[in-house]
């Protein structure tokens, strides 16, 4: 699945959180919120696509999830926290090479074919959240789970996976059918992650030695010597070289994100112009660095709307320029759900973890906090079907995108106005219910909280859409006036 993930360290962030975001970039796949408690967490997992079975433990801890409505391809939870305010993304859907999918082929579902029986798949996007989240209580103790699943069972894709907790975030990159690499982010840098295998640097000693902030599948040394893959020179190892992909695709589909979320977090460096240091098209674009600025929420809904704004590149640019629209954008139209995992470790527990959501294509829409430590959730937020209705997030949000796209110019202020003053309502409450909770110890108004926020989210919604729908019908083209003549 396309998608686009940033990472921002406690020390890079504006209050000292962690902050894991990703777009879930499906093909308009209708999404909805929910709370899956220990009652609800499958003792045997089956999945559709791979049709493995897993059993799995006793003692799951409950944990949001955002799954897909109709159910018919699986969960596809995409994202989550649980109750011991662990936060994960998956997944990033990522590239290799034919020289890695050689020596460790995806482990594909065979189905029965004559006297030939069926052969389950590995583990994938469909499954990865649900047969993880519910199960750690670090972000490190879910890379150690998810990779020794990963070497039992395989997976049919390339995909990467963040983790965080209050202290720490993790990225793991799947290499081939079973092997695995990840990497800590570190406190003070944020990390960039297009659709490309992105850890370009990695300290194998320390994955072997000490494990401080490196881990690996326990055979990768032998797997990278046996099988020639390491295209380094001298004694730097950059894994993208060796897992990796460096095509044609990627410098139209890839790499331009990168350069923009880049661009937008250090703009002293050089990205414009033939002596830039790094262009669209750039195979080198770091994977993480330090910003010249710490990073808001804002920050990162921002970056993941994006459609190139103030480059050649903006398809809603009114200048005739060939590059109008040559590069894939970071908000793009089929974007069924972004969350924003926010880990506050200076709050009590309950309090900690918020996850930002939003539904629909991100130029278009705007984000809501949603405390975490709940029992239950807003129907704004789970009562949602596969048909359109203004009584729930996700569709308001993607009726609004589809009609402010075709008249962009005329209905962009009104989404410039809804996307500010949502977050602004949001923070306010998360101010007033953060003091309110810490003071009382009443956490049951948390739920009070997010329904107070859905609330607020609904009505501002409804009339952006009221306003957007007026301009659309503004630009119909059967409009016409006697004066037309």
């Amino acid at each position: 699945m396309a998608c686009t993930t940033i990472l921002v360290g406690k020390k890079a962030s504006y209050d000292g959180s962690t902050m894991i975001a990703r777009n879930d970039d499906g093909h308009f796949g209708v999404k909805k919120m929910v709370i899956v408690s220990p009652d609800k967490q499958p003792r045997k997992y089956k999945s559709k696509i791979a049709h493995l079975e897993i059993d799995l433990p006793d003692n799951p801890m409950s944990y949001t999830s955002t799954p897909s409505v109709d159910g018919k391809d699986g969960i596809w939870a995409a994202n989550g926290i649980n109750e011991a305010n662990v936060a994960m993304t998956a997944t990033e859907t990522l590239t290799s090479n034919p020289m890695v999918l050689g020596a460790d082929p995806y482990v594909r579902y065979q189905e029965r074919k004559g006297n030939r029986k069926e052969v389950p798949g590995g583990i994938g996007e469909e499954d990865i959240v649900v047969l993880v989240l519910p199960y750690i209580k670090t972000a490190r103790e879910g890379v150690l789970r998810l990779g020794s699943l990963l070497e039992k069972y395989g997976t049919y894709e390339a995909n990467g996976i963040a983790f965080s907790d209050k202290n720490e975030i993790w990225w793991l990159e799947t290499i081939g059918g079973h092997h695995w690499i990840a990497k800590r982010v570190k406190d003070d840098e944020y990390v960039m992650m297009p659709n490309q295998f992105g850890i370009d640097s990695f300290d194998l000693e320390d994955a072997f030695g000490k494990k401080k902030e490196h881990l690996c599948s326990k055979d990768l040394r032998e797997f990278i010597k046996d099988n020639h893959l390491n295209l380094n020179k001298g004694k730097d190892f950059n894994p993208r070289y060796v897992f990796g992909s460096h095509s044609d695709a990627d410098h139209v589909y890839n790499t331009p994100r990168a350069w923009f979320i880049g661009r937008y977090f250090n703009p002293s460096l050089k990205w414009d112009g033939e002596n830039a240091d790094y262009k669209p098209e750039s195979d080198n674009i770091p994977w993480s660095m330090v910003p010249e600025k710490k990073i808001t929420v804002e920050d990162v809904k921002y970056v993941l709307s994006s459609y190139y704004q103030g480059t050649p590149y903006n398809p809603y640019q009114k200048a005739d320029d060939a590059r109008k629209g040559i590069y894939r954008p970071i908000g793009i139209a089929r974007t069924g759900v972004m969350a924003i995992l926010q880990i506050r470790g200076y709050l009590k527990d309950k309090l900690q973890g918020v996850e930002w959501i939003c539904f629909g294509a991100n130029p278009f829409n705007t984000v809501i906090p949603i405390y975490t430590s709940v029992k239950k959730l807003p129907k704004y937020l789970t009562d949602v079907t596969t048909e359109v209705s203004t009584e729930n997030f996700y569709w308001g949000s993607r009726l609004i995108g589809a009609l402010a796209d075709h008249c962009y110019g005329e209905c962009i202020q009104h989404i410039e106005r809804y996307q500010l003053a949502v977050p602004a309502k949001g923070h306010n409450f998360l101010n007033e219910y953060d003091k309110k909770v810490t003071k009382t110890k009443l956490y049951i108004l948390l739920e009070e909280a997010n329904q107070l926020i859905c609330d607020m989210a609904k009505k501002d919604t409804i009339a952006t859409l009221n306003n957007v729908l007026y301009q659309a019908s503004l630009t119909m083209k059967c409009n016409y006036q006697r004066s037309d003549n």
